[in-house]
């Protein structure tokens, strides 16, 4: 591969990178639904238990883990409050802070989520490590090309 431009094999290792992504997200997806949640419940519950040890995350670090608008994520929020998946839980050093944590329910639910999401992506990366390995742009991504 020349410094200027991508060969042939890098754009069809770019594609089925991207096609192993996607299928990946709709599986995701798909088993959301079968667990009776939707894909954005889903990810709620994830960035909630994904944040870390501590106190759980506020509406707005939600918001930041999904990319989405504060109010969006508030309403998400509240419809998964409505459906049992999580609670509000004021800060105990300061009372004006909501932070989330899941329920019994929601971390049900993301326990046999979570086990199905990592033997999936067990079974993939062995088809799509080598595809991101294989690509070597970091010198061109990193220089701006």
């Amino acid at each position: 591969m020349t410094a200027d431009r991508l060969a042939d094999e890098d754009y069809r290792r770019l594609l089925q990178l991207r096609t192993g992504l996607r299928r990946f997200l709709r599986w995701s997806e798909e088993q959301a639904r079968l667990a009776g949640l939707t894909p954005a419940q889903h990810q709620l519950l994830l960035a909630v238990r994904g944040h870390g040890a501590g106190p759980g995350p506020t509406i707005g670090d939600v918001a930041d883990s999904l990319l989405l608008r504060h109010h969006s994520a508030v309403e998400l929020v509240q419809r998964a409050e409505a459906a049992g998946l999580v609670t509000r839980v004021h800060d105990q050093y300061d009372g004006r802070v909501v932070r989330l944590a899941l329920s019994r329910r929601g971390r049900t639910a993301l326990e046999r989520l979570s086990q199905l999401h990592v033997e999936e992506l067990e079974r993939l990366a062995n088809r799509l490590r080598p595809l991101w390995e294989g690509l070597e742009l970091s010198d061109q991504v990193g220089r701006g090309r």
